[in-house]
């Protein structure tokens, strides 16, 4: 239970140097069903550690939960029926509290999520723009270029299994006020990680992370943004790129979406305002934008 990585021995090859055996560290891998009232809503392939943070995470992002209040319990339990079968740790069960709508049967997701995806198999694009209940439109906050910048390598500095493995994704909440680090999770889906620090926030009865900035070690794709939004995230920064669809969703929800955070620079895509160097915001508010949407 809870175990990240594994040894397994290989075959080292170094070209001119010749092949010796060793063993080598990795990252583990294995399915999660998550259930609701133990009816089957979802599998997920993830790095064990953290499930019932992932597994309320993910109810956050589906729009199944969106309030502390809401989450009543989880226990592992056993494979399909549980009956008398061994706990392998890979079936959550999660109870909601009393009064609290089941996800609809006809919209449960009954198959498996890869580790690189979180809304494979979605019916429609238009399926997963799901209406938040924590809207970050109006979040006034604003961040210093110079921090954004230093996320990354503090986020790197953090990442213990990464260090033993190179194959674990990880995500990061800071606090916009006071620059600390809240939390950080690792798994081998970089849209697990996140479920997991939006899950920790649930637990911890932080939501809307309003104020808060997540930081991702690799790139912004759509389903990060719309868990940043149902999270009620106003900024969302990663190392690497986001898609095309990410930075719509960014606009469309008021999401900063800022990418490519390397060094002493970063590119920011949408909703530039919540950005500044010294005093100074790098664009106008989302009311100004409004604003003189109208005005033209």
């Amino acid at each position: 239970m809870g175990r990240i990585t594994t040894r397994r021995p290989i075959l080292k090859l170094t070209l001119g140097e010749g092949a010796s055996r060793r063993a080598d560290t990795l990252a583990v891998e294995e399915p999660l069903e998550i259930r609701v009232a133990g009816s089957p809503l979802a599998v997920t392939m993830r790095t064990p550690g953290h499930d019932v943070e992932l597994a309320a995470g993910f109810l956050v992002s589906e729009g199944i939960i969106a309030e502390t209040a809401e989450f009543h319990s989880a226990i592992h339990c056993g494979g399909p029926g549980t009956g008398g079968q061994e706990n392998t740790y890979n079936v959550l069960d999660i109870s909601l509290a009393h009064g609290v709508a089941l996800p609809d049967p006809d919209a449960a997701r009954r198959f498996y999520t890869t580790s690189s995806c979180g809304v494979c198999g979605k019916a429609s694009i238009d399926a997963v723009r799901t209406v938040s209940r924590h809207p970050v439109s109006d979040d006034d906050v604003q961040v210093d270029a110079e921090q954004i910048a230093a996320f990354p390598d503090r986020l790197r500095a953090e990442q213990a299994a990464f260090d033993k493995t190179g194959g674990l994704h990880a995500a990061a909440l800071f606090d916009a006020d006071t620059g600390e680090m809240l939390v950080l999770r690792e798994d081998v889906g970089r849209h697990n990680a996140v479920d997991k620090v939006v899950g920790w926030a649930l637990l911890n009865d932080r939501l809307p992370l309003h104020r808060q900035i997540l930081q991702v070690s690799g790139r912004a794709s759509f389903e990060l943004v719309q868990k940043a939004a149902m999270a009620g995230i106003p900024l969302l920064s990663a190392v690497s790129a986001p898609s095309s669809l990410a930075a719509e969703l960014a606009e469309e929800s008021g999401v900063t979406l800022i990418g490519f955070v390397r060094g002493r620079s970063m590119n920011i895509y949408t909703h530039a305002h919540r950005v500044r160097i010294g005093a100074d915001s790098l664009g106008p508010s989302a009311h100004s934008e409004e604003g003189a949407h109208h005005a033209r």
